[in-house]
C-alpha cells in the first residue's frame, strides 16, 4: 500500500500556528527547509542516540516516547498528540536523543531544518520565550510523573496513567472511551509495572465498576473514583 499524499503547505501552516510572532520572511525561510514524512503504526521516528536533524512536529497521529530500561523493558516517558513538538529537548541542548519515538498509529511527522530554526530563535525573542515556556511546562509534567512512578502504589500508578491518557487524547464520541488504544504492555510501560500487574489491576478496576474493557478500548465508568485512586496513590 502506497503512502498517502501529504499536503506540505497545510502541514506547514499547522506547525506555524504553534509559533508566536513569526514574520513573513521567517516563515519563508523555514518553509524552504521544511519536510514531511509518513510513518506507519509501529515504525520508529527517531531512536535513542540519534542526532536531531531539526525541530520535529507531530502533524497527525499519536506517538509514544520511550526509554529502554534495565533488562530490555521499556519505560514510556511521554505521549504525544498533534499538533505538537517531539524530541526538541535534544535539539535545544545540542545533544543526541536520549529516548526513542514510535508511531502508535499511522502518523505524519514534519521537520524544520535545525540550522534554520536556531537562526530564527536567535533573532526572535518572542518565539524563544514561547519555546522556553513549552520546555518548562514539559519539565513540570515530567517531574510530576517521576513522583507518581516512584511513590504511588500499583493501583495509583495505573489510575494516574488512565487519567493522563484521557487528559492527553480525550474521549471518543460516547464521552467515556479513552481515545487511544494501547496494548497491555504499553499501559504497563507507561505505569512502571509489569504487564501481568497491569492486566490484574485493570481487571480489578473493571470488577469494581470503575472502567469497562473491550480489547484495547478502555471506557471510564466512574471518573471520580478513578481520580481518587490516582490522587491517594
Amino acid at each position: 500500500m502506497a503512502n498517502p499524499t501529504i499536503d506540505t503547505q497545510n502541514a506547514f501552516d499547522g506547525v506555524c500556528s504553534l509559533f508566536y510572532n513569526l514574520k513573513p520572511r521567517e516563515k519563508e525561510q523555514l518553509f524552504k527547509k521544511f519536510s514531511c514524512s509518513y510513518y506507519r503504526k509501529g515504525e520508529i521516528i527517531y531512536r535513542d542516540g540519534d542526532v536531531p536533524k531539526g525541530l520535529v512536529c507531530l502533524t497527525k497521529g499519536k506517538v509514544k516516547i520511550f526509554k529502554e530500561g534495565v533488562g530490555g523493558r521499556d519505560q514510556i516517558v511521554r505521549m504525544a498528540k498533534p499538533i505538537g513538538f517531539i524530541g526538541y529537548r535534544a535539539l535545544l541542548a545540542d545533544e543526541n536523543h536520549i529516548a526513542s519515538a514510535e508511531a502508535l498509529e499511522d502518523c505524519i511527522v514534519s521537520t524544520i531544518d535545525k540550522n534554520s530554526f536556531i537562526k530564527i530563535l536567535k533573532s526572535n525573542a518572542k518565539l524563544t520565550y514561547h519555546i522556553l515556556k513549552s520546555v518548562a511546562t514539559e519539565l513540570g509534567l515530567s517531574n510530576s510523573r517521576t513522583v507518581t512512578l516512584t511513590q504511588k502504589h500499583i493501583r495509583g500508578r495505573l489510575a494516574e496513567s488512565l487519567v493522563y491518557l484521557h487528559d492527553t487524547y480525550g474521549f471518543e464520541d460516547d464521552e467515556k472511551t479513552i481515545k487511544v488504544y494501547l496494548s497491555r504492555e504499553d499501559l504497563a510501560n507507561l505505569s512502571n509495572m509489569t504487564t501481568s500487574n497491569a492486566i490484574r489491576t485493570l481487571s480489578a478496576f473493571s470488577k469494581e465498576g470503575i472502567i469497562e474493557l473491550d480489547g484495547r478500548k478502555i471506557k471510564i465508568i466512574n471518573s471520580y473514583k478513578l481520580e481518587r485512586i490516582s490522587e491517594l496513590g
